[in-house]
C-alpha cells in the first residue's frame, strides 16, 4: 500500500436537467506539480448522475491501488450517501427504488480500491478548483458530438 495523497475536485452539469451535461475534475497530488484536468459532456443526463460520475472517472485515473484520496464536491447527493454511509444500505437493498444504481455499483467497486474520505464544499463560492471543475462541466455539455449515457438512457 502507498501513501500517496490525492486531491480530487468534481462537479456536474446538466442544462435543463434532465438535459445535455457534463462533469468536470481538477485532480491534485498533494505536495507535487502535478495537476490534471478531465471533463466529458453527454447528450442527456441529469446533474446527479454527472456529479457521481465525475467521482467514478476520477477515481479510475488512480494507477495504485490503496492511494488516500479526498474527493472534493458540491453535491450533498454524493457527499451525504458516502458519508453518512446510505449508499451501503442501498447496496444490501440492491439498490430497490434507487436512482442511478448503475452508477453507485461502479462507484462502489472503484471507492473500495482505495482510501476515500469526501468533503463537501459550497458551490459558486468563489473555490477556484471548484470553480474550475464547474466551468469544465458546463463547457463539456456545450460541445458538439456528445456520448450517450446509457444508464440514463435504459432506466
Amino acid at each position: 500500500m502507498n501513501n500517496f495523497d490525492v486531491h480530487i475536485y468534481t462537479d456536474g452539469a446538466a442544462r435543463g436537467n434532465p438535459g445535455p451535461g457534463g462533469f468536470g475534475i481538477v485532480m491534485e497530488w498533494v505536495g507535487k506539480k502535478y495537476v490534471k484536468e478531465f471533463s466529458q459532456g453527454f447528450k442527456h443526463t441529469t446533474n446527479n448522475r454527472m456529479e457521481l460520475l465525475a467521482v467514478i472517472v476520477a477515481l479510475k485515473k488512480l494507477k495504485h491501488p490503496g492511494t488516500h484520496v479526498k474527493v472534493f464536491t458540491d453535491s450533498k447527493y454524493v457527499a451525504d450517501a458516502v458519508e453518512k454511509k446510505w449508499v451501503f444500505n442501498w447496496e444490501r437493498n440492491y439498490f430497490k427504488g434507487k436512482k442511478n444504481a448503475d452508477l453507485w455499483t461502479e462507484f462502489l467497486k472503484e471507492y473500495r480500491r482505495h482510501r476515500v474520505s469526501f468533503h463537501w464544499i459550497k458551490g459558486h463560492n468563489n473555490h477556484p478548483q471548484n470553480e474550475r471543475c464547474d466551468f469544465l462541466a458546463v463547457e463539456a455539455s456545450k460541445k458538439g458530438n456528445l456520448a450517450t449515457d446509457y444508464g440514463f438512457e435504459n432506466s
